[in-house]
This record gives C-alpha cells, sequence and structure tokens, in this order.
C-alpha cells in the first residue's frame, strides 16, 4: 500500500522523528542509542530524576516533554510498541544522580512488561528507583479495578507536577507520594468519530460509519465500547463529563485541571468549543476549573477525536503546574 504521508522509510519514522527533535531543540534535549532522549538539564542534577517509556506515534507526547522541569529521560519504542527493558535499564542508569529515579509507566500491556523487569534488574543493580502506573481511562474499567485501566494523556500533567516537585528539592519518597495521590484523583475518557491509521503500514485501527462516534477509545485506536451516531459538541461533552464527574465523584466547591486534548485530527476550533461546554457545565455544578489545557497533548496519528481529561488540584500541585518548564511542547 502507498501511504499518503510525508515519509520516507516506514522502518526509520522513530528514528528520523528523534532526530528531527533533537535538531530543532539542540538546547533542551539530545538523543542517545537506544531512542533515549535526554535532558540537557540532567548534565548537572543534583536531585531526584524523571524516567518515562512508551511507544512513538503520539506525537509531541512523550519525548516533546523531555526538558526543564518535566522529563529527563524518555525511552521511545517503534511505533506504538514498548521499548526493551534494557533500554529501560539503560536509561535508569543514565538518569541516577544519587538521589532516586521515579519511573512513570502508562498501564498498557508491553510497557508494563518492560517496566517490571526494569525494576527487578534495578533493584538488583542498588538503583534507588520508585514506579507510578497511570490507568485513569474511566471506559475500560471501574476504579475498583483500577490494575485494568489503560493510561491516557494523565501522564503528560503528571510529569510536570513530578518535575516541579524534583526541582525543588523533595525526597523520592516525597515526589512518589505526590506523584500517586495526584494518579489517584485524575480521569480521562476518549471519543473518536474517525479512524487513525498505523503510519508504517497504512492499516485503519477501526471502522466508524460516516454518521458514527465511539466513546471511550484507548491510546492505540482500540475501541471503545460505547459506539452511537454522530452527537453534538455540547452533547458529547456533557455526556463525558459527567463520565468523568462520577468516576471521581466530584462534588460542589472542588477544584480541577481540565484538559482538552486533540488526538491528532480534531481543530483547535471543535477543541476550544468543547472546553467552552465543559466549563459551563462544571460551574453550573459548582466545580471549579483551576487549571486547563486546550491543545494536542498525546496523540493517536490523524485520529479525529479527543479526550477529555479531569484532576483535581490542591495548592501544591497548582503551585507545581504554573512553575517554571522549559521542554520544546511546553514552556511556561
Amino acid at each position: 500500500m502507498t501511504l499518503k504521508k510525508f515519509i520516507n522509510k516506514p522502518e526509520n519514522i522513530t528514528a528520523e522523528l528523534l532526530e528531527g527533535l533533537a535538531l530543532a531543540n539542540p538546547f533542551i534535549l539530545e538523543v542517545m542509542p537506544n531512542n533515549l532522549v535526554v535532558s540537557k538539564s540532567l548534565r548537572t542534577a543534583n536531585r531526584v530524576t524523571i524516567v518515562t517509556l512508551g511507544g512513538s506515534g503520539h506525537e509531541p507526547a512523550l519525548e516533546g516533554f523531555v526538558g526543564e522541569g518535566m522529563i529527563d529521560v524518555a525511552v521511545v519504542g517503534d511505533v506504538f510498541a514498548a521499548p526493551g527493558y534494557k533500554a529501560v535499564f539503560e536509561a535508569l542508569q543514565l538518569a541516577d544522580k544519587g538521589k532516586g529515579v521515579l519511573l512513570v509507566v502508562l498501564n498498557h500491556a508491553g510497557d508494563m512488561l518492560a517496566a517490571t523487569r526494569t525494576m527487578e534488574e534495578a533493584h538488583k543493580a542498588g538503583i534507588k528507583v520508585s514506579m507510578v502506573v497511570t490507568r485513569e481511562d474511566v471506559a475500560y474499567a471501574p476504579r475498583s479495578d483500577a490494575d485494568r485501566r489503560r493510561g491516557l494523556v494523565g501522564c503528560v500533567p503528571l510529569y510536570k507536577i513530578v518535575g516541579a516537585a524534583a526541582a525543588q528539592g523533595k525526597s523520592l519518597h516525597e515526589i512518589t507520594a505526590i506523584a500517586q495521590d495526584f494518579a489517584d484523583n485524575m480521569a480521562t475518557i476518549a471519543v473518536a468519530c474517525k479512524t487513525a491509521t498505523h503510519p508504517q503500514n497504512g492499516s485503519a485501527f477501526s471502522v466508524l460509519g460516516t454518521d458514527q462516534m465511539e466513546i471511550g477509545m484507548g491510546q492505540h485506536g482500540e475501541g471503545g465500547g460505547d459506539r452511537q451516531k454522530m452527537k453534538s459538541a455540547d452533547e458529547t461533552a456533557v455526556k463525558m463529563s459527567d463520565l468523568l464527574i462520577a468516576d471521581l465523584n466530584l462534588c460542589a466547591g472542588e477544584k480541577i485541571m481540565v484538559i482538552v486534548n486533540g488526538t491528532g485530527a480534531t481543530t483547535i476550533m471543535e477543541m476550544l468549543i468543547i472546553f467552552r461546554c465543559v466549563h459551563k457545565h462544571l460551574k453550573a455544578k459548582g466545580i471549579m476549573i483551576v487549571a486547563n489545557w486546550v491543545e494536542e497533548v498525546l496523540t493517536v496519528q490523524e485520529q479525529a477525536g479527543f479526550q477529555l481529561f479531569f484532576a483535581r488540584m490542591d495548592a501544591q500541585n497548582l503551585w507545581y503546574w504554573n512553575a517554571p518548564a522549559r521542554t520544546p511542547y511546553l514552556v511556561r
């Protein structure tokens, strides 16, 4: 099949996108062998460091958030594929500055397999490391069965919060507790109205009719189980918001972060219309938005749709969220 994409050889996609990322951001990061994307600030780090892993194909995440105040090392696998544990172990060795390393992992089978094996090897080697898993997809399993929940866009604000806590000099124990508390108080639901294709072979992830959308989509185009006729922006936003409110048991007076994350082929126009409705819907319920992000953060190639993310925010996490950072796709 001839792919209508601006690529060269399909097998070189990951290597070439990482080379381009490094060339575009020479003062922020560098790419090392085994697809390790490393923050230039790691050289002088005297603090807890942050490592993550995952497949390519979700740009700007995950490697686009490597830099000061967020990720120190991202281990990048092939398109939608987890990297091998040896590369992740190498990343932990590189990141270890004597203060400890936090490994942030999205709950997907390949990522978890690599991370679990890496943790075993790290403990044998005497590396001080802890692991936090993001599993906030409300569509896949109830909160009581969180081990089965998939990780979606929630990993990215978590990187920002733990990166700021590390920059402040918090211990590994403290940062792990901050990360776990944030992870336990976030929820995401996704919707798509047009499927994506795999950039290496052109195969479609699923088939949606011209008048259909599906709520509950996964990070790799997996079906969500709630296929229905296409709804308006307001109808979709209200339904998805209510699922997150119920999952988090949000009440009037609470303060939250909201992210509308475009998954690749959704315009800013659409995302802002969605955010407008979410804002009004939450305000009517007495729930206050104290932080927000409306952008493509973690994509699924050219899938048309978005992920809606809510998380409780206290004063400490809000401070961390607003703390300085410098990465290719988030500067504040």
